[in-house]
C-alpha cells in the first residue's frame, strides 16, 4: 500500500542469509540481502577469504570490512597498490612493461593517460589538484547556478501531477544533463551518451564475481561500444581545440600541466573524460534515489530538513554513509604479507574493500544503522574513498545532491511511497534502485 516499504527477500534469487555459510556478496539476487550480510561479517569474519580469487590461481581475494583496515589501506598507495599494477606501472615500473595498445577498452586510453601524467604518488597528487579540482572538485561550485536551474527544469516536468518516477524522471537525468554541461557534450547526445555511460559500468553492473568478469560476448559489445565512444570524445576534443567554448573539454586542450611544464595530448584527454564521464553519473543517481527513500521512511525527518536547511548538509553525508552507491570495489592487492584483524592475507592477494560495511562499522560509528545529523566527523565514511585516489567527482556530486533537495523541499510539503514499488536492485555492486514510484503534495 502507499507510504510503504514492500520487504523484497522473496522476490530476490537467493535466501537471507542466516549464518556466515549463507553469506555470498556477489551472486544473484545478494543485492537485497546486503545489510543482513553486514551484521554477519561484522560479527563473525570481518575479513573474509575467497578462495582462488586473487592474482593467480593458487592465490586468493579477502573481503575486508572494517573501517580502519579499508582506510589504511586505501590510505597507502605504495603497500597496497592498485590491482591493475600488473598492467599498468602506476608505481615503480616493473621490468615487464605491457604496452597500453595491448590492453582492452577502456583501460588503453585511461592506461596512456595515467602512465603520463601520475606514474606515482606524487603526480596523483597533481593530477587532481590540477586538472580535475578545478572542475569537478572543490572548484565545483562555479557550476551551482547550471545545477540549479537543472534542478528546478527536471522538476518542473512533474511537479503538477502528485507523482513521479523518481528514479526516471530526476535521479537519473540530474547528473546526465551536468555531467555534459560540465564536460562540453552536446544536449541532443544525451540518448547515445547514456548508452555509452551504461556501456562504461558494464562490469560492474553485470559482471560476475568480485572482480566483475564478463563474458567474452559481453566484453565484445562493451569494446564496441566504448571504441564509439572514444571517437566520439576524440572528435570532440579536436573539435573544441579549434573552437573553444566553457567547458571542461575545451580547458583540458589548453591548460599547461605544470609538473612536466606541457599541453596534453589528446590520448591524455580522452582517458580523463572517460573517467570523468564514468564517475559522475551512477554514484549522484543512486545516491539521490536512497535519500529519497530514507525520507520516505521517516516523514518527521523530511519535516525537520524542510524547516531547517543547514541540516541538509549533514543528512547527504549521512545518506552517502549509510546506503554507499558503490558497496564495495576489489581495487587493491598485497604486495607483501599482511595481517588484518588477527588473519594473515599473503602477497598476490587481491583485496575486495567493502565501503558500505566499513560505513556500518559500530567501531567507529556509534548507532551506525541511525541518522544522526549531529555525528562528529560525518565526511570520514568511506563512499568516496580516502587518500590521493579519491573519488576526484565528489565535490560535484555533494553539490548536486545538497541543491537538489534545497530545491525539492522548496518545491515539495511531503512525499510518500506509490503503490506497486518492488524496492528491487540492479544487479552487480552498486546500489542502484531499478525504479522508484513517489506520491508527493506540492508546496
Amino acid at each position: 500500500m502507499a507510504g510503504s516499504k514492500t520487504p523484497n527477500h522473496e522476490l530476490s534469487a537467493m535466501k537471507c542469509p542466516v549464518s556466515l555459510a549463507d553469506v555470498d556478496l556477489f551472486s544473484p539476487g545478494a543485492q537485497e540481502h546486503w545489510y543482513e550480510a553486514y551484521k554477519i561479517l561484522h560479527r563473525e569474519a570481518p575479513v573474509h577469504r575467497i578462495p582462488g580469487e586473487g592474482t593467480s590461481p593458487d592465490t586468493d581475494g579477502f573481503i575486508l570490512c572494517k573501517h580502519e583496515d579499508i582506510s589504511h589501506v586505501v590510505k597507502d598507495i605504495q603497500r597496497f597498490p592498485p590491482v591493475q599494477y600488473k598492467m599498468m606501472p602506476v608505481l615503480d615500473p616493473p621490468k615487464e612493461r605491457v604496452d597500453p595498445k595491448d590492453m582492452p577498452i577502456p583501460l588503453h586510453a585511461m592506461a596512456k593517460s595515467i602512465m603520463s601524467l601520475r606514474p606515482n604518488p606524487e603526480l596523483w597528487k597533481a593530477h587532481k589538484t590540477q586538472l580535475t579540482d578545478p572542475w569537478v572538485g572543490p572548484g565545483a561550485a562555479r557550476h551551482d547556478e547550471m545545477i540549479t536551474e537543472t534542478v528546478n527544469s527536471l522538476i518542473d516536468n512533474w511537479i503538477d501531477h502528485g507523482k513521479v518516477d523518481f528514479v526516471k524522471e530526476f535521479a537519473a537525468p540530474l547528473p546526465q544533463i551536468v555531467m555534459n554541461n560540465v564536460l562540453g557534450f552536446p544536449h541532443e547526445d544525451m540518448a547515445q551518451l547514456r548508452v555509452w555511460s551504461d556501456a562504461q559500468v558494464k562490469r560492474f553492473v553485470y559482471g560476475t564475481g568480485h572482480r566483475n568478469f564478463l563474458t567474452r560476448a559481453e566484453e565484445a559489445e562493451q569494446v564496441k561500444d566504448l571504441s564509439e565512444f572514444g571517437d566520439y570524445v576524440q572528435a570532440l576534443v579536436t573539435e573544441k581545440r579549434a573552437y573553444p567554448k566553457d567547458d571542461m573539454i575545451t580547458w583540458l586542450t589548453q591548460v599547461t600541466y605544470e609538473p612536466f611544464d606541457r599541453k596534453l595530448t589528446d590520448v591524455e584527454i580522452v582517458g580523463i573524460v572517460y573517467a570523468m564521464h564514468i564517475g559522475g553519473l551512477e554514484t549522484t543517481q543512486y545516491a539521490i534515489a536512497e535519500q529519497a527513500q530514507l525520507l520516505c521512511e521517516d516523514p518527521d525527518l523530511f519535516a525537520e530538513l524542510k524547516g531547517d536547511r543547514s541540516k541538509i548538509k549533514n543528512f547527504v553525508e549521512e545518506g552517502l554513509r549509510l546506503r554507499a552507491p558503490t558497496q564495495g570495489l576489489s581495487t587493491r592487492m598485497t604486495v607483501q604479507d599482511e595481517e588484518f584483524q588477527g588473519v594473515k592475507v599473503p602477497a598476490g592477494s587481491i583485496l575486495h574493500l567493502r565501503w558500505a560495511a566499513a560505513n556500518l562499522d559500530a567501531d567507529e560509528f556509534e548507532c551506525p544503522m541511525d541518522i544522526n545529523l549531529k555525528r562528529k566527523g560525518l565526511t570520514r565514511h568511506l563512499t568516496f574513498s580516502q587518500g590521493l585516489r579519491s573519488c576526484p567527482g565528489s565535490g560535484i556530486s555533494r553539490r548536486e545532491q545538497n541543491i537538489a533537495w534545497e530545491r525539492l523541499f522548496d518545491r515539495i510539503d511531503s512525499m510518500r511511497y506509490a503503490p506497486g514499488n518492488t524496492f528491487l536492485h540492479q544487479p552487480g555492486i552498486m546500489l542502484g534502485t531499478l525504479e522508484l514510484h513517489l506520491e508527493f503534495t506540492k508546496a
